[in-house]
């Protein structure tokens, strides 16, 4: 039986807000909830001290929320909410851009988010200190969701990557990740810049070999014939053909590959750069391009 079986409903709130006051309220609450479970720990918690935080009575505490397990799986929900919609912006980009530039963007991102005290609590919570019972929606499937969606877009950068070594790279990627991150939020806030920089190197430095812009470049991408999306998964065979499935539009079709390499904008700065005395190391750590790249684009202009 897994977490979520024992579970109740994670809508366990009395009543739902209608007015922006009684939104407002709510919202102040969760805050507070969170910042509590964050310093003395979700078992120590009481409502009094959700309640002493938020300003409030705890008879408004109870107006929304039965008791505290409700206020958690409040947490949870808003928490599994947002950071899906993080997760669909990050994996919709385009998939030329720079690896560099998309670890980056992929960092930060999560970065910013898990500073608001919800979703780092309900991370921390999942990871660090799990309690039987508690989690009614954040479980080993979004993992597993998570890592099959980061395979996809392995897949999408690297066609020649079958499905079993492109998810094996996307959990090693995906385990990774959650470590790191984890350090960083329970350290200080220099401390944790630091880590956040070291993240970037170290998923750059394992990632470049598998899905690196070299390869990028001398590969085929496939792209959706119906929306023009490279939101590709392979989806089985048919007649003897490969048949593929975009995750943007939902619908399948049959092989339909496109060349794809660096917007010309890119490469002309690569060389701009270059022609300022920049070296092809700094150009990479500047622009994301490969230094390999960059100086194939150099000779080739000379």
């Amino acid at each position: 039986m897994n977490r979520s079986s024992q579970m109740s409903s994670p809508n366990s709130l009395r009543r739902q807000p209608k007015q922006q006051r009684g939104q407002q309220r709510v919202a102040k609450i969760l805050t507070a909830a969170a910042e509590v479970f964050a310093q003395v720990g979700y078992s120590a918690a009481t409502t009094q001290q959700i309640a002493e935080r938020a300003s409030t009575a705890v008879g408004s505490i109870y107006q929304f929320f039965p008791d505290k397990l409700a206020i958690f799986h409040a947490l949870e929900a808003e928490h599994m909410e947002r950071i899906a919609i993080v997760n669909a912006e990050l994996l919709s980009k385009d998939i030329r851009r720079p690896l560099l530039q998309t670890i980056d963007e992929m960092v930060d991102t999560h970065a910013q988010y898990f500073e608001h005290p919800i979703p780092r609590i309900v991370y921390l919570q999942y990871f660090l200190a799990p309690i039987p019972g508690l989690f009614a929606l954040f479980d080993d499937k979004f993992d597993r969701l998570l890592i099959s969606q980061f395979a996809d877009l392995c897949q999408q950068r690297n066609p020649q990557l079958d499905r079993d070594r492109s998810e094996l790279i996307a959990e090693v990627f995906h385990r990774t990740y959650n470590c790191l991150l984890l350090v960083a939020l329970k350290s200080n806030g220099e401390h944790r810049q630091k880590l956040y920089a070291e993240l970037k190197n170290l998923l750059y430095v394992y990632l470049n070999p598998y899905i690196g812009d070299d390869l990028l470049l001398h590969t085929k991408v496939m792209i959706c014939e119906h929306c023009g999306s490279d939101r590709v998964a392979k989806n089985g065979h048919r007649h003897g053909k490969q048949r593929y499935i975009c995750r943007a539009c939902g619908k399948q079709f049959a092989d339909s590959y496109s060349l794809r390499g660096y917007p010309p904008e890119i490469k002309q700065q690569c060389l701009a750069l270059h022609q300022q005395g920049m070296s092809f190391r700094q150009i990479e750590r500047q622009t994301g391009v490969s230094h390999n790249t960059v100086i194939n684009w150099v000779a080739a202009a000379s």
